[in-house]
């Protein structure tokens, strides 16, 4: 259990405070490409959503993955390390007027230029009062900065958890203000290796997202102490620092963006289920991709195992998928899709499918040729 007397600033988040509050003051003031999102195409209503941002809140958007999870409608969602507040704004047109969006941010010349623009996006939005709030706190210290435990149904956070010097007490402090059956849908950096303390210390490297980038098998650790469902990869590309001096100091460390998902369910032995797709997640009408193994299409039956079924049968997405028992001929602990209107509460027509193999059965990452798992199904070769 996280230590509830009062959070005080370390000199990492001071450092941080400074990086991201005085000396970034645009995305290209980055000395590595780390923050950075990778360049793909985006689904047309999530660009239909950013497009709609105010270019000052985007201009200070530091980001280095998409996490915008399904079902969405309605959902109270956290943003952990909201800066600027782009995800936060392009969210609360996904969530709609009866959903919420939060953001928490320790950086106060950040919160004020997400707050400054309120007014501008719930009128560009045709939304009578504000779906947004932005808090001054630590991603540390979530309760204490007066956030309600098992009140948020999504837990969103884009490049953030590496700059915390404690990334268990985030991952703890998230599990508490989860809902149960709720998600924790976050990108952020990842080594080949634990990382040596002359890197941690490297203040650049740090505020660039990499000298506190986790050893991938320190968070399957983590999410399993803090009583989190297996890390779920959704997808992963190579980060490249493209900075000669930078790249002297790390030597042959390699990185990764990747995208997890983490549920908060019940621990046990679920039996394997068949599952179908039923279809109309917005966005994902007729095909939804899950993470980098499992897309499912409407109407198609998937077997998947005890692990993946858990997470279906007590997460938002239960109801918009058809699930049962394999060869018993019985639905598998969810209640047949009723035909009625959809709840206001985050479980409005929308889905849910599945992720990565087992990291039980984890083999060591080579980052020099491709990635192997929990980075399966990405077989992404360095230049």
């Amino acid at each position: 259990m996280a230590d509830r007397t009062s959070f005080v600033d370390t000199t990492v988040h001071l450092d941080v405070k400074d990086y991201y509050g005085k000396r970034l003051q645009k995305t290209s003031d980055l000395k590595t490409n780390a923050c950075v999102a990778p360049a793909k195409p985006y689904p047309k209503h999530i660009l239909h959503a950013l497009k709609k941002v105010h270019p000052d809140v985007t201009d200070r958007y530091y980001g280095c993955g998409l996490v915008v999870p399904e079902c969405l409608e309605g959902c109270r969602i956290l943003d952990l390390g909201s800066g600027s507040g782009r995800d936060c704004y392009m969210l609360s047109e996904l969530v709609g007027e009866a959903g919420h969006v939060t953001g928490i941010d320790m950086t106060e010349d950040q919160l004020e230029v997400a707050r400054k623009h309120v007014d501008f996006h719930m009128k560009e939005f045709g939304y009578k009062k504000p779906n947004v709030t932005f808090v001054q706190g630590y991603i540390e210290a979530l309760t204490e900065a007066g956030l309600e435990k098992n009140y948020f149904d999504i837990i969103i956070s884009n490049c953030v958890v590496n700059l915390s010097p404690d990334k268990r007490r985030v991952l703890t402090e998230a599990y508490s203000v989860l809902k149960d059956g709720g998600e924790l849908y976050f990108s952020d950096i990842y080594s080949n290796e634990r990382l040596p303390v002359e890197i941690k210390n490297h203040k650049v490297l740090w505020g660039e997202c990499i000298g506190g980038a986790l050893w991938y098998k320190d968070l399957i650790q983590l999410a399993e102490e803090v009583g989190f469902s297996p890390p779920r990869l959704v997808t992963a590309s190579i980060v490249t620092v493209d900075n000669k001096e930078l790249q002297a100091i790390l030597g042959d460390f390699k990185f990764v963006s990747a995208t997890y998902r983490l549920f908060k369910v019940p621990k046990g032995s679920p039996k394997p289920c068949q599952v179908i797709y039923n279809g109309g997640i917005t966005g994902s009408e007729d095909s939804l991709h899950f993470d980098s193994q499992y897309t499912f299409k409407t109407d198609q039956v998937v077997e998947v195992d005890g692990e993946l079924a858990a997470i279906l049968t007590h997460s938002r997405f239960a109801q918009d998928f058809t699930l049962q028992t394999t060869g018993s001929g019985q639905p598998c602990a969810v209640k047949p899709k009723a035909a009625t209107a959809p709840q206001i509460q985050c479980y409005s027509a929308v889905k849910f499918g599945f992720s990565c193999t087992s990291f039980k059965v984890l083999s060591e990452v080579s980052f020099s040729t491709q990635l192997k798992p929990p980075f399966c199904g990405l077989h992404l070769n360095y230049p």
